[in-house]
């Protein structure tokens, strides 16, 4: 902070300077002070935008590993297609950011796609990151299923929750339900031959987890107890963002999972965040991972919102 604030007093200084000389009487060394004040205005531009994040305390929550779900909305066999694509590109993101992927549940859909998958996504700021993705995913493209070349839109959902410690939230045993029953799907020789899935609720909250993809009844309640409590520290933060907070203009934070936040538009290669008003022009590779535009543009408007508050 200390090192952004002396290199803009300098570029203050320096674009001080240059509007002296930009009404000199010598015309050239006026076109040349007007030129150098263009250059300025955009160093100490960029040093207000580097500073800007650092005035606001960081979330301690940032550093967390996030758990991410993601979820086929309307358009059936489209929206598990279009879910599967959110998926790749989630996991593209993480794997050039060197994070870690913890799979903990998948349920396939037909032609490839997914109607629902949570992961683990662990590493520096992944959590930070991640929670600007919560909410509704719209895609507009025509479907492999359509004969007729209509352009159809479906939608995926998609929920971002930070990792739960055990600091963070406790868990009464009275207050969980826990059932047991047979696997079902795809898998190895524990499928439909022990009760090895699990369901678990949570009575309070009625928050409810089910997991059946680790191979032991332990592993699967072992698991579904991380995405239980992650549900609960998230429930209990959007309470206080409730509490506390005035209608933000960029509606991110724990993010509002009934709004549509982004739309992948195909026959224009465009990809339009609705918060903001980003629209990019490069589809294919912002379905490869690289949402790092969209993101980093989040996370100033929610500083700028946070100052001006």
């Amino acid at each position: 902070m200390v090192d952004a604030a002396r290199r803009l007093e300098r570029t203050e200084s320096e674009l001080a300077g240059a509007q002296e000389l930009a009404h000199a009487d010598d015309a050239e060394m006026a076109a040349e002070a007007r030129a150098e004040m263009a250059r300025l205005a955009a160093v100490r531009d960029g040093i207000l935008a580097e500073l800007k994040p650092l005035l606001v305390p960081d979330d301690p929550l940032n550093d967390r590993p996030a758990i991410m779900e993601i979820r086929a909305g309307t358009g059936g066999d489209e929206a598990a297609l279009f879910a599967a694509d959110l998926e790749r590109m989630y996991s593209r993101f993480a794997e050039r950011h060197r994070w870690r992927l913890e799979l903990i549940s998948r349920s396939e859909g037909s032609l490839g796609g997914i109607k629902e998958v949570v992961m683990k996504v662990d590493g520096p700021g992944s959590y930070g990151a991640l929670r600007w993705e919560s909410g509704v995913h719209r895609v507009q493209r025509v479907p492999v299923t359509e004969a007729q070349g209509r352009i159809h839109t479906s939608a995926a959902t998609v929920a971002v929750l930070p990792e739960a410690e055990d600091v963070d939230v406790t868990i009464d045993d009275k207050d969980l339900q826990i059932d047991v029953y047979r696997s079902s799907g795809p898998g190895g020789q524990s499928v439909n031959t022990t009760d090895s899935a699990v369901r678990i609720t949570h009575k309070p909250s009625g928050i409810v987890v089910t997991q059946q993809d680790q191979k032991s009844q332990l592993q699967n309640k072992l698991k579904a107890m991380e995405v239980l409590r992650s549900r609960i520290l998230d429930a209990r933060i959007a309470e206080q963002e409730a509490d506390r907070a005035r209608m933000r203009r960029t509606q991110v934070g724990t993010g509002d999972r009934s709004a549509k936040i982004r739309t992948y538009n195909f026959p224009d290669n465009r990809v339009t965040d609705h918060r903001i008003g980003l629209q990019r022009h490069d589809l294919p590779r912002v379905l490869d991972g690289h949402i790092e535009p969209f993101i980093e543009a989040l996370q100033l408007a929610d500083v700028e919102e946070r100052l001006g508050g």
